[in-house]
Protein backbone atom coordinates (compact mmCIF):
# COMPACT_ATOMS: atom_id res chain seq x y z
CA UNK A 1 0.00 0.00 0.00
CA UNK A 2 1.48 3.43 -0.69
CA UNK A 3 1.54 6.03 2.13
CA UNK A 4 1.91 9.62 1.69
CA UNK A 5 4.30 11.58 3.13
CA UNK A 6 3.79 14.52 5.30
CA UNK A 7 6.13 17.41 6.46
CA UNK A 8 6.25 18.62 9.63
CA UNK A 9 3.94 21.45 11.17
CA UNK A 10 5.50 25.22 11.31
CA UNK A 11 6.72 25.54 14.75
CA UNK A 12 6.41 21.63 15.67
CA UNK A 13 9.80 20.49 15.02
CA UNK A 14 11.69 18.62 18.09
CA UNK A 15 14.35 20.18 20.00
CA UNK A 16 17.60 20.13 21.67
CA UNK A 17 19.33 22.89 24.01
CA UNK A 18 22.64 22.00 25.79
CA UNK A 19 23.33 22.06 29.03
CA UNK A 20 25.56 20.22 31.14
CA UNK A 21 23.74 19.85 34.68
CA UNK A 22 21.59 16.75 33.66
CA UNK A 23 19.45 16.04 30.73
CA UNK A 24 16.07 16.78 30.42
CA UNK A 25 13.45 14.17 28.29
CA UNK A 26 9.75 16.13 27.14
CA UNK A 27 7.50 13.96 26.13
CA UNK A 28 4.49 15.92 24.94
CA UNK A 29 0.86 14.42 24.70
CA UNK A 30 -1.40 12.02 22.34
CA UNK A 31 -2.05 14.65 19.37
CA UNK A 32 0.11 17.27 20.32
CA UNK A 33 3.17 18.23 19.55
CA UNK A 34 6.79 19.13 20.99
CA UNK A 35 5.82 22.68 20.97
CA UNK A 36 3.66 22.37 23.84
CA UNK A 37 6.65 21.37 25.60
CA UNK A 38 8.92 23.90 24.40
CA UNK A 39 8.36 26.30 27.16
CA UNK A 40 9.31 24.35 29.70
CA UNK A 41 12.14 23.25 27.77
CA UNK A 42 13.43 26.82 27.41
CA UNK A 43 13.37 27.04 31.38
CA UNK A 44 15.46 24.25 31.96
CA UNK A 45 17.52 25.10 29.49
CA UNK A 46 18.31 28.32 31.23
CA UNK A 47 19.44 26.67 34.33
CA UNK A 48 21.88 24.83 32.58
CA UNK A 49 20.11 21.92 31.41
CA UNK A 50 20.52 19.78 28.66
CA UNK A 51 16.84 19.64 27.19
CA UNK A 52 15.25 17.57 24.35
CA UNK A 53 12.11 17.66 23.45
CA UNK A 54 11.39 14.73 21.43
CA UNK A 55 8.39 14.39 18.30
CA UNK A 56 6.57 11.01 18.87
CA UNK A 57 5.71 9.19 15.48
CA UNK A 58 2.48 10.41 13.81
CA UNK A 59 2.39 13.52 15.35
CA UNK A 60 3.01 17.29 14.71
CA UNK A 61 2.34 16.63 10.19
CA UNK A 62 -1.40 15.54 9.35
CA UNK A 63 -3.41 13.56 11.40
CA UNK A 64 -3.77 10.53 8.94
CA UNK A 65 -0.41 9.65 9.87
CA UNK A 66 -0.99 9.00 13.24
CA UNK A 67 -3.41 5.52 13.06
CA UNK A 68 -0.08 4.00 10.64
CA UNK A 69 1.61 3.92 14.58
CA UNK A 70 1.63 1.41 17.26
CA UNK A 71 2.06 2.20 20.82
CA UNK A 72 5.53 0.86 21.00
CA UNK A 73 6.94 3.21 18.48
CA UNK A 74 5.91 5.98 21.13
CA UNK A 75 7.68 3.86 23.72
CA UNK A 76 10.74 3.40 21.77
CA UNK A 77 10.96 7.07 21.02
CA UNK A 78 11.20 7.76 24.84
CA UNK A 79 13.69 5.34 24.71
CA UNK A 80 15.50 6.59 22.11
CA UNK A 81 15.48 10.30 23.71
CA UNK A 82 16.71 9.08 27.01
CA UNK A 83 19.67 6.95 25.15
CA UNK A 84 20.99 10.23 22.94
CA UNK A 85 21.13 12.04 26.36
CA UNK A 86 22.39 9.75 28.61
CA UNK A 87 25.06 9.30 25.79
CA UNK A 88 26.55 12.94 27.01
CA UNK A 89 27.51 11.16 30.09
CA UNK A 90 24.23 13.00 32.02
CA UNK A 91 21.84 11.62 34.42
CA UNK A 92 18.34 11.99 32.95
CA UNK A 93 14.89 12.87 34.26
CA UNK A 94 12.02 11.98 31.83
CA UNK A 95 8.75 14.35 32.44
CA UNK A 96 5.93 13.80 30.07
CA UNK A 97 2.21 15.59 29.58
CA UNK A 98 -0.91 12.93 29.51
CA UNK A 99 -0.10 10.36 27.17
CA UNK A 100 3.71 11.82 27.46
CA UNK A 101 3.04 11.14 31.21
CA UNK A 102 1.50 7.80 30.68
CA UNK A 103 5.23 6.93 28.23
CA UNK A 104 6.94 8.96 31.39
CA UNK A 105 5.94 6.62 33.85
CA UNK A 106 6.08 3.19 31.69
CA UNK A 107 9.47 4.71 30.49
CA UNK A 108 10.39 4.61 34.26
CA UNK A 109 9.42 1.06 35.00
CA UNK A 110 12.28 0.00 32.28
CA UNK A 111 15.07 2.44 32.20
CA UNK A 112 17.79 3.85 34.81
CA UNK A 113 16.38 7.07 34.88
CA UNK A 114 17.25 9.88 37.65
CA UNK A 115 13.32 10.75 38.26
CA UNK A 116 10.27 11.20 36.35
CA UNK A 117 7.63 13.94 36.77
CA UNK A 118 4.01 13.24 34.94
CA UNK A 119 1.56 15.89 34.14
CA UNK A 120 -2.45 15.32 33.56
CA UNK A 121 -1.60 11.58 33.11
CA UNK A 122 -4.58 9.62 32.68
CA UNK A 123 -4.86 6.25 34.60
CA UNK A 124 -7.78 5.23 32.46
CA UNK A 125 -9.93 6.81 29.61
CA UNK A 126 -13.10 8.34 29.60
CA UNK A 127 -15.96 6.22 30.22
CA UNK A 128 -17.41 6.48 27.28
CA UNK A 129 -18.68 3.25 26.13
CA UNK A 130 -17.17 2.71 22.76
CA UNK A 131 -13.62 3.19 23.61
CA UNK A 132 -13.02 -0.54 24.40
CA UNK A 133 -14.04 -1.08 20.85
CA UNK A 134 -12.05 1.30 19.01
CA UNK A 135 -10.68 -1.36 17.01
CA UNK A 136 -13.92 -1.92 15.73
CA UNK A 137 -15.20 1.42 15.36
CA UNK A 138 -12.28 2.41 13.31
CA UNK A 139 -14.13 0.79 10.49
CA UNK A 140 -17.35 2.61 10.61
CA UNK A 141 -16.53 5.64 12.93
CA UNK A 142 -12.35 6.81 11.73
CA UNK A 143 -12.63 9.67 13.83
CA UNK A 144 -14.04 10.80 17.71
CA UNK A 145 -14.57 14.40 18.18
CA UNK A 146 -12.84 16.57 21.06
CA UNK A 147 -14.60 17.69 24.01
CA UNK A 148 -14.67 21.73 24.97
CA UNK A 149 -11.52 23.22 25.20
CA UNK A 150 -10.78 24.02 29.38
CA UNK A 151 -7.68 26.19 29.16
CA UNK A 152 -7.87 29.14 31.34
CA UNK A 153 -4.98 30.82 29.37
CA UNK A 154 -6.16 31.76 26.29
CA UNK A 155 -3.54 33.82 25.06
CA UNK A 156 -1.19 30.01 25.35
CA UNK A 157 -3.97 28.95 23.55
CA UNK A 158 -3.36 30.69 20.13
CA UNK A 159 -0.49 28.78 18.25
CA UNK A 160 -1.01 25.60 20.17
CA UNK A 161 -0.52 22.53 18.05
CA UNK A 162 -2.52 19.82 18.01
CA UNK A 163 -4.70 17.79 15.51
CA UNK A 164 -8.25 18.53 15.22
CA UNK A 165 -10.24 14.99 16.31
CA UNK A 166 -9.02 11.68 17.77
CA UNK A 167 -8.54 8.92 14.82
CA UNK A 168 -10.26 5.94 16.35
CA UNK A 169 -7.40 3.24 15.62
CA UNK A 170 -5.13 5.74 17.52
CA UNK A 171 -6.77 5.47 20.72
CA UNK A 172 -6.69 1.88 20.80
CA UNK A 173 -3.03 2.15 20.78
CA UNK A 174 -3.60 4.73 23.75
CA UNK A 175 -5.55 2.01 25.57
CA UNK A 176 -3.42 -0.70 25.03
CA UNK A 177 -0.13 1.78 26.44
CA UNK A 178 -1.84 2.58 29.20
CA UNK A 179 -2.47 -1.30 29.92
CA UNK A 180 1.06 -1.15 29.62
CA UNK A 181 1.50 1.66 32.06
CA UNK A 182 -1.13 -0.35 34.78
CA UNK A 183 1.32 -3.23 34.73
CA UNK A 184 4.68 -1.20 35.03
CA UNK A 185 3.66 1.05 37.90
CA UNK A 186 4.65 -1.11 40.42
CA UNK A 187 8.01 -1.33 38.95
CA UNK A 188 8.72 2.16 38.72
CA UNK A 189 11.68 2.71 41.55
CA UNK A 190 12.87 6.06 40.87
CA UNK A 191 11.42 9.57 42.51
CA UNK A 192 8.43 9.86 40.74
CA UNK A 193 6.76 13.88 40.78
CA UNK A 194 2.75 13.77 39.37
CA UNK A 195 0.95 17.11 38.78
CA UNK A 196 -2.68 17.45 38.60
CA UNK A 197 -4.69 20.19 38.28
CA UNK A 198 -8.52 20.00 39.88
CA UNK A 199 -10.22 21.50 37.04
CA UNK A 200 -8.50 19.20 34.31
CA UNK A 201 -11.37 18.24 31.55
CA UNK A 202 -9.98 15.86 29.90
CA UNK A 203 -8.10 13.60 32.77
CA UNK A 204 -10.52 13.11 35.70
CA UNK A 205 -8.12 13.88 39.44
CA UNK A 206 -8.75 10.67 40.29
CA UNK A 207 -6.72 9.33 37.81
CA UNK A 208 -3.52 10.33 39.70
CA UNK A 209 -5.00 9.16 42.93
CA UNK A 210 -4.94 5.53 41.28
CA UNK A 211 -1.66 6.10 40.24
CA UNK A 212 -0.27 6.89 43.36
CA UNK A 213 -0.36 3.89 45.17
CA UNK A 214 0.40 1.93 42.62
CA UNK A 215 3.97 3.33 42.33
CA UNK A 216 6.88 0.94 43.75
CA UNK A 217 8.68 4.39 44.25
CA UNK A 218 9.65 4.77 47.60
CA UNK A 219 10.15 8.76 46.81
CA UNK A 220 7.30 9.87 45.28
CA UNK A 221 4.94 13.24 45.97
CA UNK A 222 1.68 14.60 44.19
CA UNK A 223 1.50 18.41 43.18
CA UNK A 224 -2.12 19.87 43.03
CA UNK A 225 -3.33 22.82 40.74
CA UNK A 226 -6.27 24.85 40.99
CA UNK A 227 -6.20 27.32 38.70
CA UNK A 228 -5.36 24.92 35.26
CA UNK A 229 -7.20 23.07 32.30
CA UNK A 230 -4.89 20.00 31.21
CA UNK A 231 -2.36 21.75 29.32
CA UNK A 232 -0.95 22.27 32.70
CA UNK A 233 2.56 23.65 31.38
CA UNK A 234 1.30 26.34 29.02
CA UNK A 235 -1.79 27.61 31.43
CA UNK A 236 -2.22 29.59 34.08
CA UNK A 237 0.21 27.97 36.77
CA UNK A 238 2.82 27.00 34.23
CA UNK A 239 5.38 28.86 36.26
CA UNK A 240 4.20 26.86 39.38
CA UNK A 241 4.86 24.01 37.67
CA UNK A 242 8.37 24.61 35.78
CA UNK A 243 9.40 25.48 39.58
CA UNK A 244 8.26 22.60 40.88
CA UNK A 245 10.15 20.18 38.71
CA UNK A 246 12.97 22.13 38.46
CA UNK A 247 12.98 21.79 42.80
CA UNK A 248 12.41 17.82 42.06
CA UNK A 249 15.44 17.81 39.57
CA UNK A 250 18.05 19.52 41.86
CA UNK A 251 16.69 17.57 44.77
CA UNK A 252 17.55 14.49 43.06
CA UNK A 253 20.16 15.00 40.59
CA UNK A 254 23.08 12.65 41.78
Amino acid sequence: MKHEYYSLIPSAEPFLFPGEKAGILLVHGFTGAPKEMRTMGEFFAAHGYMVMGIRLPGHATDVQDLPRVRWQDWLHAVEDGFHLLQSAGLPVFIMGLSMGGVLTLTAAARLPIAGAVAMSTPYYLSKDPRLPYARLFALIMPKFPKGASDWRDQAMLQGHVEYPYYPSRAIAEVRDLIAEMQRSLAKVNCPVLLIQSKSDGSVAPENVELIFPRLGAAEKSILWLEKSGHVVIRDLERQVVFDAALEFVRKHQP
